[in-house]
């Protein structure tokens, strides 16, 4: 039985007997154990039943592509290239990136798990299968890399519009990539360029969002995190539902972003800016200081006001940011 297989088999949320498993896999109960074993190392919470019996805690729904493209508008369907689910790979931003040069533009790359799924800075990004939504999109632009200033930020305002089609309107952003519901962490984007400086370019734009996160994964993160399921009492949409609401934003957006740059994005971005106006501390390579937020510029950097009156810009690349305690 193959551990997909099997997460399929308790997606209803309903207790199914080890025996019942075996028999319709064709394999041991033995075999099920260790595939149950399996996803729980993965992070999958599959809970035991007095009197024998698997379930989860919760129902899911597995991510198949006919399904997220069939939930397109005809009109963004057009303009998607490949659009792939996995069931587990290394991550999606590496398998487009091992791509480029045969994809079409906007092709997407969506994983069940990812082995080695990353953040900022080289962070590590829990991926556990059937929760969350991992998805890479691939952007083509002529400009080269100066013309993509601020795509983090206007990616994250694409989120944000997405997560409003959800019933979702309670989502900020955190400068410069995260996605942050009452201070807890929602999701993050990972942006990786290619190509040419000054010509042709590709953006590789890793999304991550939280759909329904067990307690361990709580525990595990090292930061306040949350997910859609708790900002809707317990009750989230279908995964291919989100998945085909991102698709759609980030089809729609990039080719906006494309045409217009960071400035279509700009109002939106300040509208759900949770930096502005807070104080922050802010850690860079030639030291610390504290500063209160004052937006971003035209090209998407952080501007602060340190506490001497002057006004500083900061680089994404440089630097962490972080609010200061109340």
């Amino acid at each position: 039985m193959l551990a997909r297989d099997l997460l399929e088999a308790l997606a209803g949320g309903e207790a199914v007997s080890g025996a019942a498993l075996a028999r319709k896999a064709g394999v041991t109960r033995a075999a099920v154990w260790k595939q149950i074993e399996a996803l729980r190392l993965k992070g999958v919470p599959i809970e035991a039943k007095v009197g024998g019996g698997y379930r989860l805690p919760w129902t899911t729904e597995l991510l198949e592509s006919m399904r997220i493209r069939a939930a397109l508008d005809p009109g963004i369907a057009a303009h998607v290239g490949m659009l792939e689910v996995h069931w587990d790979i290394d991550s999606t931003s590496s398998e487009l990136a091992r791509r480029i040069p045969v994809l079409d533009d906007l092709s997407f790359v969506i994983a069940e798990a990812q082995s080695a799924g990353r953040g900022r800075r080289g962070r590590t990004w829990l991926s556990p299968p059937g929760m969350n939504l991992y998805l890479s999109a691939l952007k083509r632009f002529d400009g080269g890399f100066a013309a993509l200033s601020g795509l983090s930020l206007a990616v994250g305002v694409m989120l944000v519009r997405a997560l409003g089609e959800l019933g979702i309107r309670t989502a900020g952003l955190k400068w410069p990539n995260d996605l942050l519901a009452g201070n807890a962490k929602l999701g993050g984007i990972l942006v990786e360029l290619s190509g040419e400086y000054s010509g042709p370019c590709a953006a590789v734009i890793g999304v991550g969002l939280n759909i329904r996160l067990p307690d361990t994964l709580h525990e595990r993160a090292g930061q306040p995190i949350t997910d859609l399921a708790a900002l809707l009492g317990g009750d989230p949409p279908g995964r291919n539902r989100i998945a085909a609401a991102v698709v759609t934003e980030l089809t729609e957006g990039l080719r906006t972003f494309d045409r217009h740059g960071f400035a279509a994005f700009a109002d939106e971005y300040a509208a759900s800016d949770l930096l502005r106006g807070e104080p922050l501390r802010i850690l860079d390579p030639r030291g610390e200081y504290e500063a209160v937020g004052e937006g971003v510029d035209d090209r998407g950097a952080l501007c602060v006001r340190r506490p001497d009156g002057v006004r500083v810009t900061v680089d994404s690349a440089e630097v962490s940011v972080r609010r200061n305690a109340p």
